[in-house]
């Protein structure tokens, strides 16, 4: 009698606890091109990263510096990419900008590109421990490395405006190609770009 009283609220107790159990957070995955604009959120992203790299590496190749070089050295410029400063509010992946630009100077087949200050010293140290450990047929001698013609530095930098749920982001990124040998800065560009984010309200 005692087990048959107590039935019903062993029953409701079950009922809902599953009734709880069913109103969890789903999470949805969908995967999409890379090349498609994700704006979600309004802040600099993969998608400013690539279009600012793309045009200004094309701006900076289509200057008379290349054409000068070339005519008097007869041969490509050798570039690196060096120091490109966040002076943004936000956190920017820098080292993916930089990525961006070093694939466009790569890909141009315009000048020849060489490696950063941080993977110069993973390869000279790599050439170290061949010189220890690997085949002296097989080792990489040192002093034989493409001393770079000009770099390539710059800055991020935004202009944040905000009121009443509405957010202007003004981004500029500027870029530099400096002749290493004299210190003359040969091509300077500019690329800005703003964005209006608003926040919506829902009204219940």
């Amino acid at each position: 009698m005692v087990i048959q009283k107590f039935r019903p609220l062993l029953v409701a107790t079950v009922g809902v606890g599953l009734v709880f159990s069913g109103c969890g957070h789903e999470t949805k995955v969908t995967r999409v091109d890379p090349g498609v604009v994700t704006d979600l959120s309004g802040r600099w992203n993969d998608t400013d990263s690539r279009m600012v790299a793309e045009a200004m590496v094309k701006d900076a190749l289509q200057y008379p510096w290349l054409g000068s070089f070339e005519k008097a050295n007869q041969r490509q410029p050798v570039v690196v990419v060096g120091t490109v400063l966040n002076s943004s509010h936000e956190h920017i992946s820098v080292q993916t900008f930089i990525t961006d630009l070093e694939r466009e100077l790569t890909n141009s087949q315009k000048v020849t590109f060489v490696a950063g200050k941080g993977e110069r010293d993973e390869v000279r140290t790599e050439r170290k421990e061949q010189a220890m450990y690997a085949r002296e047929d097989t080792q990489k001698a040192p002093g034989k490395e493409i001393g770079a013609d000009f770099m390539m530095k710059g800055t991020i930098a935004t202009i944040l405006d905000e009121a009443d749920g509405t957010k202007a982001v003004f981004y500029q990124v500027d870029l530099q190609m400096i002749d290493l040998e004299n210190n003359a800065k040969v091509w300077y560009g500019q690329k800005k770009i703003k964005k209006v984010v608003e926040k919506k309200r829902t009204v219940f």
